[in-house]
């Protein structure tokens, strides 16, 4: 070969290489970067996600149950309130929660301040009020001075759900394999995990679990095909969903969809904690939501494929 078409040939591979390494045009998207926000409230919202003086009696704070040294949320089916009683549902992960269109399983609010208030205020949960919080905050010198040189009115309701909110933007996981991927490393993946991910998209997983949390931006019945509430048994109040939330009878048994960022490590799974396993939910997953049962083979790739979504965490407990 001459030297013309060794330097063509080279200059292909280039063309090549700086291709691959161009963006995806995937259904699915990358993680946005954590946003700019005023470093003071980010670091007052770290402290009060540890603070456990939220709580009523002392003994209950956010990362009680959203553990950051772990998966964000809580390894027991049921996390445990302030009176040591397990609560209505199962603990999701504040990883990326920032993303989802609304919070908690039923959807019930739309922000993370609105959903710092209700945790608060829950009897179930902490059990405690904004008066009680903002006296014992307001009581501490140092939050009394580090609020006052943050927001011109202090310690307020307010102000402690905006730091705290703050705080959960900045938990954010980016990085995953599956990331790097739409970004155009595509050797990052094994040929493996590229299968599974199209089956993933062949067998409609992505009709719900979509967009840049995978997950989290829809509601959608549990149980489509059959009744899996009715098939486990013993049914609550918090089983009937979103109904609780709009009294609608299309609502019962409705749930935001989960996102499946960190998917392999937060287990157990729905709403109920009742899937102690990813391949149980997986399986359920196939048999209510879809209606159908993939060869061993294909579960086994969908599988491999959920693992790359285990993201990266940028900020420190």
């Amino acid at each position: 070969m001459s030297l013309f078409h060794h330097a063509v040939a080279l200059l292909l591979c280039g063309v090549c290489i700086g291709a691959s390494a161009e963006p995806l045009d995937e259904p699915l998207k990358p993680l946005p970067a954590v946003p700019q926000q005023d470093p003071r409230r980010v670091e007052l919202g770290r402290r009060l996600f540890h603070e456990p003086r939220l709580s009523i009696n002392n003994t209950l704070s956010c990362a009680s149950c959203h553990q950051l040294d772990k998966n964000g949320a809580d390894s027991r089916a049921l996390s445990l309130g302030f009176d040591g009683k397990p609560v209505a549902v199962n603990t999701p992960t504040v990883f990326n929660a920032a993303l989802n269109f609304r919070q908690f399983w039923d959807g019930r609010v739309e922000t993370l301040e609105e959903q710092s208030n209700v945790v608060i205020t829950s009897p179930h949960e902490m059990g405690s009020d904004w008066r009680t919080v903002i006296e014992r905050i307001g009581n501490d010198p140092d939050y009394r001075r580090d609020f006052a040189a943050t927001y011109p009115d202090g310690v307020t309701q307010a102000n402690v759900q905006q730091a705290l909110a703050s705080f959960e933007r900045t938990l954010l996981t980016p990085n995953s394999r599956f990331d790097q991927y739409l970004l155009g490393n595509t050797d990052i993946l094994t040929l493996e995990e590229k299968y599974g991910y199209q089956r993933f998209k062949e067998y409609g997983c992505i009709a719900c679990h979509q967009g840049v949390n995978i997950g989290g931006n829809m509601f959608q019945k549990f149980g489509v095909f059959g009744d899996y509430i009715a098939d486990r048994g013993n049914p609550t109040v918090a089983d009937q969903g979103r109904f609780n939330v709009t009294a609608d009878e299309a609502d019962r048994a409705v749930f935001k969809v989960p996102s499946l960022r960190n998917v392999a490590i937060t287990a157990p799974y729905f709403h109920d904690g009742s899937a102690p396993t990813l391949e149980r939910a997986v399986d359920v997953m196939f048999q209510y939501q879809l209606g159908r049962m993939p060869s061993a083979e294909d579960k086994r790739l969908i599988m491999l494929f959920l693992t790359t979504l285990t993201g990266q965490r940028e900020v420190q407990p």
